[in-house]
């Protein structure tokens, strides 16, 4: 059972993390064609909708990979002053916290997606309905969340199961 959560919460980490440089090269892609286009006095139209829509689903896509592999700034000044068990309760404490906070996110944005919905927002130029991409944040938060859950579960388990979501656990 737990093997099977592990894979399925990897590949949903692995997705998150393909569509997140999906976004990325489709960024660049823009960026390039709108810089070579106003080189010619020609600017590539709604480059500017697509960038900063697409920015959140970069920016959130690459999140559960973090919480994954522990990436996560983490300031460890007195780590070595603490005994292991009070560094792995402190490490539990920060993966259940961040699952919180990309939870609340998760909530927030889905809220607001609701209302972009009933008043039909959309990107200034493109028209592109504002509520896509607020619901894909709420996605890739959410896998966010189950990536820095398990992370909170493993670090609960003990030091000799601290190894890397995508390793099998048996």
């Amino acid at each position: 059972m737990r093997a099977m959560l592990h894979k399925t919460a990897d590949r949903l980490i692995s997705l998150s993390a393909f569509l997140g440089t999906l976004g990325l090269l489709l960024v660049v892609g823009v960026i390039v064609a709108d810089v070579a286009g106003r080189n010619f006095g020609m600017p590539l139209y709604g480059a500017q909708d697509i960038v900063i829509m697409t920015m959140v689903i970069i920016v959130f896509g690459g999140m559960a990979l973090c919480g994954r592999d522990n990436g996560h700034i983490v300031v460890d000044i007195f780590e070595p002053h603490f005994s292991p068990r009070l560094n792995r309760l402190i490490d539990v404490a920060a993966a259940l916290l961040g699952v919180t906070v990309f939870v609340l996110i998760a909530y927030a944005v889905f809220q607001s997606a609701q209302l972009s919905r009933m008043l039909n927002l959309a990107t200034n130029l493109l028209r592109l309905p504002t509520a896509w991409f607020q619901l894909a944040l709420c996605a890739l938060s959410l896998v966010a969340a189950l990536a820095m859950l398990l992370r909170a579960v493993t670090a609960a388990l003990g030091p000799h199961s601290a190894a890397p979501i995508d390793q099998d656990p048996t």
